[in-house]
């Protein structure tokens, strides 16, 4: 029996896979229902992926790249004088609407490493890498912040289904921005 070239039978898998995730859930990944998916033989899916967490990993750093790839692209360099807060708030509305379902599966993928420690790398390397992007534009315990904002924001318009609202999320995003008031030394 010859083997038949497919270079891009991986990448395949890849996709079958958030796909399957975005219909049914983490839960519904198995490597049956991946190969179904991607219509490949089932031995093809533990020959790329040994294990259904290697898979994930794998379909989370595909997704990851979205909302990393809009801030990259959308955020003024260093040294411009554009309004961050506004910038972002503007980038995160266009992300939730566009795909809404992709930022979805971006978050499901995301949130499997509570349950699923080998997912964690992978969720911590989207938070630095969205954290070093803004670093160039803030310090880093501020980019941190802005980040964890971000996600908040995201996480309940996605989790309600409400309207994102640019306008607060600006003006959030705005106060984690504000230098620190510096306070005055306490009497004695």
């Amino acid at each position: 029996m010859t083997r038949r070239y497919d270079p891009d039978r991986r990448q395949r898998l890849i996709d079958a896979a958030i796909r399957v995730v975005g219909r049914s859930g983490i839960a519904g990944l198995s490597h049956r229902t991946v190969a179904a998916e991607a219509d490949v033989p089932l031995g093809s899916t533990t020959y790329h992926f040994a294990s259904l967490d290697e898979l994930l990993i794998a379909a989370l750093r595909q997704a990851n790249e979205g909302f990393a790839t809009l801030i990259r692209d959308g955020a003024p360099p260093a040294g411009a004088d554009a309004d961050l807060a506004a910038v972002l708030a503007r980038l995160t509305g266009q992300w939730l609407a566009g795909d809404r379902g992709g930022a979805e599966l971006e978050y499901e993928l995301y949130l499997a490493a509570l349950r699923r420690p080998a997912l964690r790398p992978v969720a911590a390397e989207w938070t630095d890498a969205v954290a070093g992007i803004l670093s160039a534009r803030t310090d880093p315990t501020t980019a941190r912040a802005l980040v964890a904002l971000l996600d908040g924001i995201c996480l309940q318009v996605l989790l309600t289904g409400g309207e994102y609202d640019e306008a607060y999320a600006r003006e959030m995003l705005a106060r984690v921005l504000r230098p620190p008031v510096p306070t005055a030394p306490a009497a004695e």
